[in-house]
């Protein structure tokens, strides 16, 4: 089995999950988000297809030839080489996400992933072509550096893919559960957390499969009660701004003030409200 059609599989079992078993409340009608989800995640796989497939391929091509690569440093046994492949992976998308939050130009572009109005499984497809586009950069050094194979390379990809979908989905699991499954993989809780109009909750929890990256470095966050989570981004949560047209054209067009004073963290905004004087 291929990975599109294992992927297509997912997709289509999380959004039977979170239709009968839903995590969050919808603000939005689900039609026209998959529309434009869908539109957005098309252009994305075009270019995927286009750039970053080819461009992966041929630095797995290089790095194996060499060898070269963080995997050829040491002699290790195989098993240990493909654990090692996988963290490597796993971990340097970590690193990405972060610079695609810190940094202004690169956020540019993944803001359009994040001002999505609700989350659920369309979600994780939903990213600007130009993000994608310039993750063909990162994907060659991290391919190149790390030296993993061709196998280790397309067996991750599918772990990505089903982890990206199953986190973005509006699954509600029963909490225990979660909370063990947390202890090692990103879940629909921690990463609604990471999908909060609050600046501060938004630059949290940025693992993608494994979650003690965000415990390592200090970004995890918790405990953030899911009905009181609204999904999106303060200064583009218009109806207009979740339009297809608008959607493609957001980067290149003068950014708003993404956050205001009291969207910055969930403490300023409680602080704020009651500090407000008492009308009479």
């Amino acid at each position: 089995m291929k990975t599109p059609f294992i992927t297509i599989a997912i997709l289509a079992t999380l959004f039977i999950l979170e239709r009968l078993f839903p995590l969050r409340p919808a603000t939005r009608a689900l039609v026209g988000r998959l529309v434009v989800n869908l539109t957005l995640s098309l252009l994305t796989f075009g270019v995927a297809m286009l750039l970053v497939r080819p461009a992966a391929l041929q630095a797995l091509d290089w790095s194996a030839a060499k060898p070269f690569g963080l995997l050829h440093l040491v002699a290790m046994p195989e098993w240990a080489r493909w654990v090692a492949a996988f963290l490597l992976l796993d971990v340097a998308f970590y690193y990405w996400h972060v610079l695609n939050h810190r940094v202004p130009f690169l956020w540019r572009f993944h803001n359009v992933h994040h001002f999505d109005p609700d989350l659920d499984v369309s979600t994780g497809f939903r990213f600007h072509f130009g993000e994608v586009a310039f993750s063909t950069v990162f994907r060659v050094v991290q391919v190149a550096l790390i030296g993993v194979s061709l196998p280790q390379f397309a067996a991750y990809e599918i772990v990505f893919q089903a982890g990206t979908l199953f986190h973005h989905s509006n699954w509600h699991l029963p909490r225990a559960l979660e909370k063990a499954l947390n202890f090692i993989i990103v879940t629909p809780r921690m990463h609604g957390i990471h999908h909060s109009q609050f600046r501060d909750e938004t630059n949290s929890n940025y693992s993608v499969v494994f979650s003690f990256w965000d415990r390592l470095h200090r970004t995890l966050r918790l405990g953030v009660a899911q009905n009181e989570i609204t999904v999106g981004v303060p200064g583009y949560s218009s109806m207009n701004d979740n339009r297809i047209l608008s959607s493609l054209t957001a980067p290149f067009r003068r950014q708003r003030l993404y956050w205001t004073k009291s969207t910055q963290s969930r403490r300023e905004a409680e602080t704020q409200r009651n500090q407000a004087p008492l009308r009479l």
